[in-house]
């Protein structure tokens, strides 16, 4: 039997050493993240794949979340992928508060160190309405219900040294730091910038042509 096996492996050396560079890349370098649900809307739908920048903060030892080297820290509009202990799986988010800032909300308006921010609606359904939110030099759109829920309102907090607050564009609609708190900076494992490809959940996973390799 291991006779067997040690000649499997002599016959196949290319092969597996191409497997374990592909998973060597993936870990520290770059990947794609599924996305299942709509906490993201408008700026990210079920069905995306996203294309992850893992080397965007730190040089990662592959396989763990172990920092070797520090790049950059994220800043506020990134959105990051990040494996959460208190929700226990990965999610994606946007970065709202950086460490220090005081970050409130209220009916759905954000006010980021006493400054409120600048919203455009862009569109306008009988539930919800899109809007084009200002934060810095970032402008992205955000998905607003007009009954208000519980979590249109909170704050003001601050952020603690090494976390940062993040949301979801969907605002009514996602489990974010108002549900799992704080996020460490060492969770944080990768950039998300561009939608490789998307599927359409609700027509058969037929592909999305119009999302594919679209900017986020």
């Amino acid at each position: 039997m291991l006779k067997h096996i040690k000649l499997l492996l002599k016959n196949n050396r290319s092969l597996l050493l191409f497997i374990l560079l592909m998973c060597v890349f993936r870990s520290a370098v770059a990947d794609w993240n599924h996305v299942p649900s709509g906490s993201m809307k408008p700026t990210i739908l079920e069905g995306d794949r996203l294309v992850v920048n893992k080397m965007a903060y730190d040089l990662r030892i592959p396989f763990t979340h172990m920092s070797l080297l520090s790049f950059a820290d994220p800043q506020r509009g990134d959105i990051i992928i990040f494996h959460s202990a208190v929700a226990d799986k990965r999610l994606v988010k946007r970065v709202i508060g950086e460490p220090g800032d005081s970050v409130a909300m209220r009916d759905n308006q954000l006010i980021i160190n006493n400054q409120p921010m600048d919203y455009t609606i862009q569109k306008q359904t009988n539930h919800y309405q899109d809007s084009q939110e200002r934060l810095g030099q970032h402008h992205y759109q955000v998905r607003q219900r007009y009954s208000a829920t519980k979590r249109a309102n909170f704050g003001p907090v601050t952020v603690p040294a090494d976390h940062f607050l993040v949301l979801g564009d969907n605002r009514d609609a996602s489990a974010d730091s108002r549900v799992i708190g704080f996020v460490p900076r060492n969770e944080i494992t990768g950039r998300a910038h561009t939608i490789a490809f998307s599927n359409d959940l609700d027509n058969y996973y037929l592909f999305r042509p119009e999302r594919f390799l679209k900017p986020i």
